[in-house]
């Protein structure tokens, strides 16, 4: 397989199928419409540095079953192909082998579908041991299903009772080598997730409240969780994908609450099933959180079906009990959009996490979820136990505080379970 990378401005066709069959559509819980999809996949293109020279949709009630789309398009996209120089052509859609083969066949270029395209753009952004580990699992899983029905094609030879031909041969020879890799990265990522769990584990014990951004990639999570949290090194970029590995800093809430932050990789449309395969213990992580916060970019024309492809990625990861706080990103975009009104629609903060708008508005949202299940309390701190007093401040909220010859007197906000423990510690 070729390396983007290694060509300098590789030419790519677009190519998409308006399917007009409900039932299809249906199966595919496709959100975007096909010509915004395709434009999505043109963004996907120019995230691996791509010249896109065409974008081609064709109209059919079902894909071709041996070349996707029509003879007479796949003729049109040869010529095409001839006339741009093209080197690849992207399909939006998931292709068999031998679509792919018969495809590359009939227009002379390399041929990747939705599904190549977003691993190769996770394979050249994963930075972390792990995350590389996750994106090689998903490349040899949906390698393993490319294998698949090629044996007559490798084969020459083969006609008698038990005989194998070469082909058949190799495909046996090419499944065992990934399935045994696919078997060694699976093990590498479970002893990776047995140390998350004890971190998880450890935040849990820490009790300090846990909050998770969320969104369609490209939102501006990134920006925010940098906004928020004071890291300098999060790569903020106008791209798809731009951060794949999870981020989990501080964020000290106005009143000066301790929570953790998270930021991790953006859903889109059709996301491969084997990277949420492969991501299910980073993205779990994440998920497991006492607040989601659904970034979404509201100058976005699809700002709604994005929306809609988050809250089904986070039912497949049986989060969708989590509490939810829709910021409605990049807010100051829109010109013929009522922001406002459609915020009060989804009770969400209209922000801007470049410029730092309505960030305030957000955090004290956030605190009212994170506080919901708190009381008001009075303690009384000796000066001789004052380290309790900077666990309160870590854990609850302080509202006021009285000192005297003794200690001081305490008014502050606690979590059920945590004023239980704290007034055990303390006197009288």
């Amino acid at each position: 397989m070729k390396n983007i990378a290694d060509d300098e401005k590789a030419r790519v066709l677009v190519c998409s199928l308006d399917v007009k069959s409900p039932k299809r559509a249906h199966e595919e819980r496709t959100i975007l419409s096909p010509q915004e999809s395709a434009q999505e996949l043109v963004q996907l293109a120019e995230t691996l540095d791509m010249e896109v020279c065409d974008v081609v949709i064709q109209h059919r009630p079902a894909p071709d079953p041996a070349t996707y789309m029509g003879r007479g398009k796949v003729e049109e996209i040869a010529q095409l192909v001839s006339e741009h120089k093209a080197s690849y052509i992207l399909v939006d859609g998931q292709l068999s082998p031998t679509q792919i083969k018969n495809l590359q066949d009939n227009v002379g270029a390399e041929v990747l579908d939705r599904t190549d395209v977003i691993l190769r753009i996770f394979a050249q952004r994963a930075s972390t041991k792990e995350g590389k580990l996750q994106v090689e699992l998903a490349t040899r899983r949906h390698e393993l299903t490319r294998l698949t029905g090629y044996g007559t094609v490798l084969s020459s030879l083969g006609g008698g009772i038990g005989t194998r031909g070469p082909g058949e041969q190799k495909l046996e020879v090419d499944r065992r080598m990934i399935r045994n890799r696919i078997d060694l990265l699976t093990k590498e990522l479970e002893r990776a997730g047995k140390i998350r769990e004890i971190q998880r584990k450890q935040r849990k014990e820490s009790m300090i409240p846990h909050v998770s951004l969320i969104g369609y990639t490209n939102a501006g999570k990134s920006t925010l969780f940098k906004t928020l949290s004071g890291e300098t090194k999060v790569l903020c970029d106008d791209q798809l994908f731009a951060t794949l590995d999870p981020w989990t800093r501080k964020w000290i809430l106005p009143s000066g609450k301790l929570v953790l932050l998270s930021d991790t990789v953006g859903f889109i449309q059709g996301l491969p099933h084997e990277l949420i395969y492969a991501f299910r213990s980073t993205l779990e992580e994440s998920l497991d959180a006492d607040v989601l916060i659904q970034v979404v970019d509201i100058s976005s024309p699809t700002w709604e079906q994005q929306i809609e492809t988050v809250e089904n990625v986070l039912k497949d990861l049986g989060a969708g009990h989590v509490p939810i706080v829709y910021a409605f990103n990049k807010s100051d975009k829109p010109i013929e959009l009522d922001v406002a009104e459609i915020a009060d629609e989804y009770k969400a903060i209209p922000i801007s996490a470049l410029w730092g708008w309505g960030l305030e508005q957000l955090s004290d949202q956030v605190e009212k979820i994170l506080t919901a299940n708190t009381e008001v309390v009075s303690l009384e701190v000796p000066y001789v136990m004052w380290d309790l007093v900077s666990e309160i401040r870590e854990r609850g909220t302080v509202l006021k505080e009285t000192y005297s010859n003794t200690g001081a007197k305490i008014t502050c906000r606690l979590s059920r379970s945590d004023m239980a423990r704290l007034s055990k510690k303390l006197p009288g």
